[in-house]
């Protein structure tokens, strides 16, 4: 499978969107190696759910490294080539929520990880990397801190309180790799989310005093950078808390009403609390950092993850967090009620791990990268930043110089352990 990219630079295109495929922007755009065996490979959980993965593997490899995000697939990664080439066997996990994450929740997808890490090590692979990318890197960095616990002592319930049990063979991996990693999806969110919305069921509500996208707020036409001053960026991540937190307060007043239902001698009411509800989170494009680069600076060029024009983007479909169930929000989208946050994790990883930021990313920033590094605890912790932007795309995305850096960093810094 080849992916190519036209040499055309988004700011010049005329394009809202950052990639002209971003359907395929994560995949590989070079073959695999000669002699790549390809097995697909299906695994029950144990609370009877089902995951899959495929497993790479190059005559002689010894160690693997496993891939997963909790929304996202992994399976054609821009990494299983060049990674494979240095004679490293790749695991890549679809997780139960992949490609739709309405229902996503982080405490479930640790037992779709154990399931993969118990087979990978009666597969003969006795040593286990984890490799977080992006949002993956919350999940796993959760996954390492509740798989060092003692049975009793891990989580027995998700934020929304249905019981979850992880009391099995979680196996503890080897060594935990943390690439792009955003600080948690909930707190990536936090970011993200625009606090102007002022009625979570009109997505056009709007307060002037708070719109990001406001000239009287400190915000340019692009390409010109916005410049935003100190009361207002307070006033606005103060906001943003408040959003959330009311969501957090719709989603929990949802959970109450069900489980009332439920409760009721009534069967109407009973069969009523199976309804499923939703949460519907309007306008997530609206950091700061996307549109006045002089915040926590980088090589990053103007715009977000999505789009060049995140002011347009910010009205559309796209976007983090936009649907999800009260349980999905509580557990992934709240950054004041998940517990998939790095912040929280990192300090009780010891594990060997190596940190690795680009230079030109537009959804993971400095210091996001400086907070994680400061919050892990392991005594063998590796930082290193590679050029790239999140995919580890060159500036014009016609070549992809951080797949083979990253997978020679991967593979030396391995190699020495």
């Amino acid at each position: 499978m080849t992916v190519t990219s036209a040499p055309t630079h988004p700011q010049r295109s005329g394009r809202v969107g950052r990639y002209r495929n971003p359907a395929t922007v994560l995949s590989w755009d070079e073959p695999l190696p000669p002699g790549t065996a390809v097995e697909p490979v299906m695994l029950a959980t144990d609370d009877r759910a089902a995951t899959s993965g495929t497993l790479y593997t190059v005559p002689g490899a010894q160690r693997v490294v496993a891939l997963m995000h909790p929304r996202v697939d992994f399976t054609h990664h821009y990494l299983v080539p060049p990674l494979l080439g240095r004679g490293l066997a790749v695991f890549t996990q679809r997780g139960r929520w992949v490609n739709n994450d309405v229902g996503l929740v982080h405490e479930r997808l640790l037992l779709d990880i154990a399931a993969a890490h118990r087979w990978l090590r009666e597969r003969g692979f006795g040593d286990v990397a984890l490799l977080g990318n992006s949002g993956g890197a919350s999940l796993y960095c959760l996954y390492a801190q509740q798989a060092a616990l003692a049975p009793e002592r891990r989580l027995d319930s998700d934020p929304a309180g249905a019981r979850v049990h992880l009391s099995g063979d979680l196996p503890v991996p080897r060594w935990l790799i943390l690439l792009a990693p955003h600080p948690g999806q909930g707190d990536m969110l936090m970011h993200h989310i625009d606090p102007s919305v002022t009625d979570e069921d009109d997505p056009g509500s709007c307060d002037p005093a708070l719109d990001l996208y406001d000239s009287a707020n400190g915000f340019a036409e692009p390409p010109e950078p916005s410049s935003y001053g100190d009361d207002f960026l307070a006033r606005y991540r103060e906001a943003q808390r408040s959003r959330v937190a009311r969501i957090d307060e719709r989603a929990r007043w949802m959970l109450a009403e069900r489980r009332g239902l439920a409760a009721s001698p009534d069967p109407v009411d009973r069969r009523r609390s199976a309804a499923a509800s939703y949460i519907v989170v309007h306008r997530t494009d609206a950091d700061p950092r996307a549109v006045d680069l002089s915040l926590d600076p980088s090589g990053r060029d103007y715009g977000s993850i999505f789009g060049v024009k995140p002011e347009v983007t910010n009205r559309g479909a796209v976007g983090f967090g936009r649907l999800s169930t009260p349980e999905a929000w509580l557990s992934t989208w709240s950054g004041l009620s998940t517990r998939a946050a790095i912040r929280l994790t990192a300090p009780d990883i010891q594990v060997p791990t190596l940190l690795i930021g680009y230079t030109a990313d537009n959804t993971v920033y400095p210091g996001d990268l400086g907070a994680i590094q400061s919050a892990l605890a392991a005594d063998d912790l590796t930082r290193v930043d590679v050029d790239g932007d999140h995919y580890g795309l060159s500036p014009d995305h016609s070549s992809r110089p951080g797949g083979s850096a990253v997978a020679d960093l991967v593979g030396d810094w391995l190699a020495a352990r």
